[in-house]
């Protein structure tokens, strides 16, 4: 992707970005696209948010947080508690399956 392009993303290519975001440093093209897009594009805006919860959610569980409450910028404590549980449950069933 280069210049002009960048600065008119499809919803597709966004989400390539923003995957690619938790990942490697964006350029500054990269980065100047995907925050226009993100201001224009409501749908991609909340997939980002659920994309940096789930990120930041992730290192808090390899970092051995038990406390995810603190991170919940919309989700009860609840949502939260199964989302770790499940988490939890699917790394447990990697782990017996020695992967």
């Amino acid at each position: 992707m280069q210049g002009c392009r960048l600065l008119m993303l499809t919803c597709k290519d966004a989400s390539q970005l923003m995957s690619q975001s938790f990942d490697r440093r964006l350029g500054l093209f990269e980065k100047a696209g995907l925050h226009f897009h993100l201001v224009i594009c409501h749908s991609c805006k909340i997939a980002y948010r659920q994309l940096d919860f789930m990120h930041q959610l992730c290192k808090q569980i390899a970092a051995g947080s038990e406390d995810i409450t603190s991170m919940q910028p919309g989700l009860s404590a609840e949502a939260q508690e199964r989302i770790l549980k499940e988490l939890r449950r699917k790394q447990d069933e990697k782990s017996a399956s020695g992967d």
